[in-house]
């Protein structure tokens, strides 16, 4: 009879560190964790004492990413293949981020189409979760990295054939409430929510009121539903700023996540965000309300350089990603193009910068896998959760993966970001 798996250290449950803690694991299951007193009185006192105290290390859930765009020089909207886009998911996977959704740009209908149908073959194999579509719904002010060619209005025809493309993958998209045909009866948000995908308020220069009314409206198909809630693509991002006197679609996706109707993504790696907004959100609305994002490319692992992002040319210099265009005298004056961290790392960027280590961890696993539909499933360590493990030294750097109770190799190029005011 196989050995049960145990993996021991500082346990991160959802609202405390266990000290001595321990995982068990069988199956591909785990069947057991808490303390290792906890675990002798189970009964389960000769399988976990054979496996020394790890008191310099933290174990956590695999990590839950709902905005990766690709890594290890893989792009997912420019993968021409499976095998192609598998490169990045395995970036991600060997730095702890065993559950992903792999996301699109905004390009033309057909080649939406064709690369949807490349990554529903990974989300078939299991090897992602499904698909975001970032865009082409988006405000053309508040494009960021997006082709401006390819932004279009609503298009209810597009989403159909967008989920028939990815064969019941698709799990979320990005939408602007002010863009024509996105809000209101017969509209995208409608066509999305009766097919199942999660619309994701985000590259918007709208209103408060518009932003309110998607949300309302989201709200209301979801009622009831096992997934959700909605979520803010990469809250202040791509996003009309919030001011006091035009508060914009800010204040009304802050406002919704206090109330519990929106989970907000934040890429809290340093660059996207100052650590004090960070710190602030997560004060503001609480850990259960925000989701640690990496809106990775594909420069995530590796080196500085020239990309592809989807149509649009990208240089990253010194790990920051920015687009390149003919108009601008500097790489430095282009917009930021997505990051180059893994999920591990935007953790490790969020506690420096003074989120409490609990809530950071449960921002980057149980509230993803929350949006997802997959609570219990992945993201926490209960018993019949699915044994995916990332046990990382006291900084928070990676030095064992489990995804199904099966060791991934691990990754060792972490990136060190310095957080302002940490």
């Amino acid at each position: 009879m196989t050995e049960p798996l145990v993996v021991r250290g500082r346990l991160v449950q959802p609202s405390a560190v266990v000290d001595d803690g321990v995982v068990v694991a069988s199956g591909g299951r785990v069947t057991f964790a808490g303390s290792m007193a906890e675990a002798a009185a189970a009964g389960l006192g000769p399988d976990v004492d054979r496996v020394p105290p790890a008191p310099g290390t933290y174990v956590l859930p695999g990590l839950v990413d709902l905005h990766n765009h690709g890594g290890g020089g893989a792009s997912f909207p420019d993968a021409g293949s499976a095998d192609e886009a598998m490169a990045g998911v395995l970036e991600h996977r060997r730095h702890g981020t065993t559950t992903l959704l792999a996301s699109l740009v905004t390009a033309q209908p057909d080649v939406l189409l064709r690369r949807a149908a490349v990554l529903a073959e990974l989300a078939t194999a299991g090897e992602i979760e499904g698909i975001h579509a970032e865009g082409p719904f988006l405000s053309h002010r508040r494009r960021g990295a997006h082709n401006p060619a390819d932004l279009q209005e609503g298009s209810v025809d597009l989403v159909r054939d967008l989920v028939r493309a990815a064969r019941g993958s698709l799990r979320t998209m990005t939408v602007a409430p002010e863009v024509p045909g996105v809000t209101g009866p017969g509209g995208v948000a409608e066509a999305l929510t009766a097919a199942g995908v999660l619309p994701s308020l985000g590259h918007t220069d709208g209103s408060t009121e518009q932003a309110e009314a998607l949300i309302e409206q989201v709200t209301a198909a979801l009622a009831g539903g096992t997934r959700g809630p909605m979520t803010a693509t990469h809250l202040f991002n791509g996003m009309r700023p919030l001011h006091h006197r035009v508060p914009g679609p800010i204040a009304a996706c802050l406002a919704a996540a206090a109330r519990g109707d929106m989970v907000v993504e934040l890429i809290g790696d340093g660059v996207h965000l100052d650590a004090a907004t960070v710190r602030s959100v997560f004060g503001m609305v609480g850990a259960d309300h925000v989701a640690l994002v990496t809106d990775a490319m594909a420069a995530a692992g590796v080196a500085d350089g020239r990309y592809e992002l989807g149509p649009m040319s990208v240089e990253v210099r010194e790990g920051v990603a920015r687009v390149v265009t003919e108009a601008q005298a500097a790489p430095e004056e282009g917009p930021i193009a997505g990051g180059t961290a893994h999920l591990v790392d935007v953790v490790r960027c969020a506690v420096r910068g003074g989120v409490p280590l609990v809530d950071a961890v449960r921002s980057a696993t149980v509230v993803p896998a929350g949006v997802l539909g997959l609570a219990g499933e992945v993201g926490t360590l209960v018993p019949g959760a699915r044994a995916d493990v990332l046990v990382t030294d006291a900084d928070l750097r990676p030095v064992r993966v489990l995804r199904h109770g099966v060791d991934v190799a691990v990754g060792s190029d972490a990136v060190d970001i310095d957080v302002a005011g940490a």
